[in-house]
């Protein structure tokens, strides 16, 4: 079992650690909603020995009864997984493009997947360079890794669950206040939230730079939603990759722990609202 980390890493940080002799594997997880590929943006220019990982065919299952990003198939993930190098006792940074959102897909996945190890670049590629972190084009072929995938590291919800957790405790939402409202909805083919669900946007996690804001003030906007530490939580947001932002806040601030994180209603809106029976809510906060 590796050591538990802070889930946030500061570019600095990565610099210092990358010259030690436990340095992190790195995954780049670049990936745009209708694109371009993030593969062209890691072609580009990416982290020395980062590997990329796709979104939607390494992160996620095909889209289908499980919503628009269903958890990848365990096996699956695993191969992709060990074919960028991951390790079991070697610690892993995952980076996106600048907020976070989608690699704490990354991070989440790697802690379901049993690694304890993990942290999201603060401010992902654009902190890298805004540092005066090297930038490379080299091609990357790690040497094979042994990770093996034992999903239940992290707690998941289905759609009974997370109705639950929205009566019972908190569970949020991490879409954008309009979509949360129901006033528009872009990609799902029904608007608006899950009844008693609480609007958290994964952009108020940010500071005008675009990284991640300090535990206390996290903490304390969370205590603003109504988040208590050791009450039960649970994210969702339109596929369940940004709301894996939100878990990652949760333990950033404290609020939760890596020992008792908070839940990922993995299937998320796109999974809930397909089905005529499930109620949908809309307007503002309950």
């Amino acid at each position: 079992m590796t050591a538990r980390t802070q889930p946030l890493i500061s570019a600095a940080d990565l610099l210092s650690a990358l010259d030690s002799p436990d340095a992190p594997v790195l995954l780049d997880v670049r990936w745009r909603l209708g694109g371009p590929p993030g593969r062209e943006d890691y072609a580009a220019g990416h982290l020395p020995g980062a590997a990329y990982l796709d979104l939607d065919t390494d992160l996620a299952a095909a889209p289908g009864a499980g919503g628009r990003h269903p958890l990848p198939e365990p096996d699956v993930l695993e191969r992709a997984l060990r074919a960028t190098g991951v390790r079991a006792d070697r610690p892993v940074v995952v980076y996106d493009a600048d907020n976070g959102s989608v690699a704490a897909r990354g991070w989440w996945l790697l802690r379901w997947a049993g690694h304890r190890d993990v942290a999201v670049l603060d401010g992902g590629f654009a902190a890298w360079v805004a540092e005066g972190g090297p930038v490379s084009t080299d091609t990357v072929a790690p040497e094979p890794g042994d990770i093996e995938v034992r999903p239940g590291g992290m707690p998941v919800l289905d759609a009974d669950e997370a109705a639950a957790l929205a009566k019972d405790g908190v569970l949020l939402d991490a879409r954008a206040p309009e979509r949360y409202r129901g006033d528009v909805e872009p990609i799902d083919p029904r608007a608006g939230h899950v009844p008693g669900a609480v609007n958290a946007p994964f952009a108020g996690h940010l500071d005008g730079s675009g990284r991640w804001k300090p535990a206390g003030e996290l903490a304390e906007r969370f205590a603003g939603l109504g988040v208590l530490a050791g009450e039960p939580v649970g994210a969702y947001c339109g596929s369940g990759v940004t709301a894996s932002s939100v878990v990652l806040a949760l333990e950033a601030a404290g609020v939760t722990s890596a020992d008792q994180p908070a839940a990922l209603y993995a299937g998320s809106w796109s999974h809930w609202c397909v089905d005529p029976n499930r109620p949908v809510a809309t307007g503002e906060q309950p």
